[in-house]
């Protein structure tokens, strides 16, 4: 399916190099949109005709950089999808390790949002797209530095939102429930996946390309009205 407005659209997707994230870079491209992407491997790769950009988001100098280089590619819609997480106990999680999540899954958002917003609003045209989580909306034990993000990206939208929104520029997040990953299986094995499946009322874990069919319609010129949400894409697993 075409949609309206993003042919030769510049696009940057960050984390762009797996799971959801590659899915939504390949979706552009076959949207015949220009796809930027990051990734943290130097050498790395995209889908085939995508723009590599080796950025480790957790080394202020590197992303610095990259922001550098963002700030001249004249960016129409960002994907902030980017995002690292590491499970613990409250008591015993490290400042290091908290202040790496939200450097990685937040801050990183924010200043790429900087970067672009300029230029969207001097064409009176942009889409950003954040891609938080089902524990930006619900949470759960041993997760508080990922849903302190996650959490904190949702409000950041809302926000940034109702800033720009008569500028022409939409600003929305969508929330991935328990998607069906190389590293979903690696992390959850065959047991945990089908634990995690029972729970799900759809009774399956979402695909890739549902969640980057998503994303497609809030960046095109389809969407002509929503702004400022964070959308759950998870079989009902937050609402039932």
């Amino acid at each position: 399916m075409k949609y309206s407005g993003l042919a030769g659209r510049r696009v940057l997707v960050t984390g762009g190099s797996r799971g959801i994230g590659y899915a939504i870079a390949n979706a552009f491209l076959e949207q015949e949109a220009e796809v930027h992407l990051t990734g943290r491997k130097e050498g790395g790769k995209g889908p085939h005709g995508s723009i590599y950009h080796s950025c480790d988001f957790s080394k202020s100098a590197n992303f610095k950089n990259l922001c550098d280089k963002v700030q001249h590619l004249k960016i129409d819609v960002l994907i902030n999808n980017a995002g690292i997480n590491k499970t613990g106990a409250f008591a015993e999680l490290s400042p290091e390790d908290f202040l790496d999540i939200q450097q990685v899954n937040l801050f990183s958002a924010f200043r790429l949002i900087q970067t672009v917003l300029p230029g969207m609003i001097s064409k009176s045209w942009g889409r950003i797209v954040n891609i938080t989580s089902i524990f930006g909306i619900v949470s759960k034990e041993y997760r508080a530095p990922y849903s302190a993000s996650k959490f904190g990206m949702d409000g950041m939208t809302v926000a940034l939102a109702a800033e720009v929104v008569e500028s022409g520029v939409l600003v929305n997040s969508v929330a991935p429930g328990f998607i069906d990953t190389e590293l979903t299986r690696k992390v959850l094995g065959e047991k945990g996946m089908r634990e995690i499946v029972a729970k799900v009322p759809i009774r399956r874990m979402g695909k890739p390309e549902e969640v980057a069919r998503l994303v497609l319609w809030l960046a095109s010129n389809e969407n002509t009205f929503v702004s400022a949400q964070n959308i759950a894409i998870d079989g009902g697993f937050t609402r039932v």
